[in-house]
């Protein structure tokens, strides 16, 4: 076993989890508090509705795959730190306590519980691809990196697109919209849909007049533009 690998791991691990899962709950802290999340991370706490075991059963489809890579490919996915950390901290943070305000919404305590996660995962990862042998290697990304892509199109989008028709007419409508479109232009369907969500909700509770509901609409029109542009989906249109 490789101490040095270890050593890199635990320090990486505790730095980038922490990191990460106070980003996470300081997103909803946000324009108060300016946080280092991600869109995704915040729908995909919301869609688990403050349940560990969906933060958990969340986080653990994307280790599965994170695995994968480790072993097939030797190197992290990004799914690591962006899903699979701040899923397992909030569980862990919501098995005492169902309290969001006072667990997945306290960057403190995000952060300490995102360290441990982190650290291990990390460390449980690199030490698994280091051991293991070359040509279980090459079965592992033959034979695992379908089942990840089939995992990630078309069950996660189905997953999200359930939550958000369950959520209400509003949050449905626009998921499935966005979800669609989302797909057109960049091949997965889940972004669009976590943004359904979020305009729905905003919409469902503040109305179509609320500021905030304008700005996150212009934001995802000129968002999609912008990448259906650099995509080349207007030139494949012919237009």
């Amino acid at each position: 076993m490789n101490v040095e690998v270890i050593l890199y791991s635990v320090i990486i691990g505790v730095i980038g989890g922490g990191c990460i899962a106070a980003g996470a709950a300081r997103m909803f802290h946000a324009p108060e508090i300016q946080a280092m999340g991600a869109f995704r991370t915040l729908g995909e706490f919301n869609a688990c509705n403050g349940d560990p075991v969906a933060h958990f059963s969340f986080g653990l489809g994307f280790f599965f795959s994170a695995a994968a890579s480790a072993l097939g490919a030797g190197a992290l996915s990004g799914d690591v730190f962006h899903r699979i950390v701040p899923n397992w901290a909030a569980a862990s943070l919501l098995v005492k306590n169902r309290n969001v305000e006072e667990t997945i919404q306290n960057p403190r305590k995000m952060m300490m519980a995102g360290s441990v996660i982190g650290a291990l995962i990390v460390t449980f990862l690199n030490t698994m691809a280091t051991i293991i042998p070359e040509k279980l290697s090459l079965i592992a990304n033959n034979v695992l990196t379908p089942a990840t892509g089939w995992m990630l199109n078309p069950v996660m989008p189905a997953i999200f697109w359930l939550a958000a028709i369950d959520a209400g007419r509003y949050t449905g409508m626009w998921g499935t919209i966005l979800g669609g479109i989302s797909a057109l232009v960049s091949g997965n369907a889940v972004p669009g849909i976590v943004l359904g969500i979020l305009i729905g909700k905003s919409a469902e509770e503040n109305g179509y007049k609320s500021g905030i509901v304008k700005v996150l609409i212009a934001i995802v029109v000129v968002m999609f533009i912008a990448i259906a542009y650099f995509r080349g989906f207007f030139a494949k249109l012919g237009l």
